[in-house]
């Protein structure tokens, strides 16, 4: 079982330890006696993470998973690895095929050539080598290339993550705090948001060998929901009445390449709230949810002893601050 000690002192490299889903792993990780090394391309950004375990267990390094002697270094004397690396949208020199699937080929092959079989790597439902996404198909090729590297390696695939610092609600709150109107594409498509640090769980849990070798989990909140349902419920924490426009997909095409356009010829300083592109257009066409196959073989959260939190329990408690008065609301004048 996971807990105090599971580390015993031992080294994992965190690869994206930095980043969202990185520090709630961190904080896991330090909590289970692993002394933490973050893999990221700026260490400075990793620095306010230190504080998460005992002094010295903590620790930045620089490394790019484009470069596979800085990967290498990462991995010196480490007992596990764990990869979170993953991007949304291309952008620069960060491309879907250079991070999620040669990085994690790159990975995969630092961790052989070390001698290091404890890998779990964090991909995402609706990783499919065929999909029209580039997004869906390097997910899926990164998989391929850890698992061929290290057959005994855990692959974690969750739906969309949310938390206090998430990229989901906190957009979407934003935008019907600027816009009468909230677009949404593929209304219908379902969602089973899954809390931040119930993936932390399940990595820490993985790592710690309470995981099938070679398994692919896949990790889900409670219950499954659409994402127009989803628009409707931030819209009621957050206090604000706007309409919800269902674009259809050939709008959405449209809508995002005119984005994209805009995103290039301003040199990136286009408004991250309103880019969209065509690759994300194209992930909406499918739901985002735990299959059957993954809950009859217990390859679940639930299967890995972690009880996922629900929206309810979570969301409001940082969407609070998107209506008009924020904390104050219940003192206001005449409520």
């Amino acid at each position: 079982m996971s807990g105090v000690n599971v580390g015993a002192g031992r080294v994992v490299t965190v690869f994206g330890g930095s980043g969202f889903v990185g520090r709630y792993v961190v904080r896991a990780l330090a909590r289970d006696g692993w002394r933490v090394r973050i893999a990221c391309r700026r260490p400075d950004l990793a620095f306010h993470l230190q504080p998460q375990g005992r002094v010295g267990q903590v620790m930045a390094v620089q490394a790019n998973i484009r470069h596979p002697e800085s990967v290498a270094a990462a991995l010196h004397g480490a007992s596990a690895i764990v990869n979170l690396v993953g991007i949304l949208a291309e952008g620069g020199a960060q491309k879907f095929s250079k991070v999620q699937a040669e990085g994690a080929r790159i990975i995969a092959e630092a961790a052989k050539a070390a001698g290091i079989d404890n890998l779990v790597h964090v991909s995402a439902i609706g990783a499919d080598a065929k999909s029209a996404s580039a997004y869906a198909r390097t997910k899926a090729e990164g998989e391929a290339a850890i698992l061929a590297a290290i057959p005994s390696a855990v692959i974690l695939r969750p739906s969309v993550i949310f938390g206090i610092e998430d990229h989901f609600f906190n957009r979407f709150a934003t935008m019907a705090r600027y816009f009468p109107i909230v677009p949404v594409v593929g209304a219908d498509a379902r969602f089973q948001p899954v809390y931040v640090g119930d993936v932390a769980e399940a990595v820490a849990k993985a790592v710690a060998g309470e995981a099938k070798a070679g398994a692919t989990y896949e990790l889900g909140g409670p219950e499954a929901k659409s994402f127009a349902s989803l628009i409707d419920y931030v819209l009621k924490v957050t206090e604000r009445d706007r309409r919800v426009a269902k674009l259809s997909f050939a709008t959405g095409k449209l809508v995002a390449s005119v984005t994209e356009l805009f995103t290039k010829l301003s040199l990136g300083l286009f408004p991250t709230l309103l880019r969209m592109t065509g690759d994300q257009v194209e992930l909406l066409k499918h739901d985002n949810v735990v299959s059957e196959a993954a809950i009859k073989e217990g390859r679940t959260l639930q299967g890995l002893g972690v009880q996922p939190q629900s929206i309810e329990a979570v969301a409001p408690t940082y969407l609070y601050r998107y209506r008009k008065t924020g904390q104050y609301q219940a003192q206001r004048l005449g409520a």
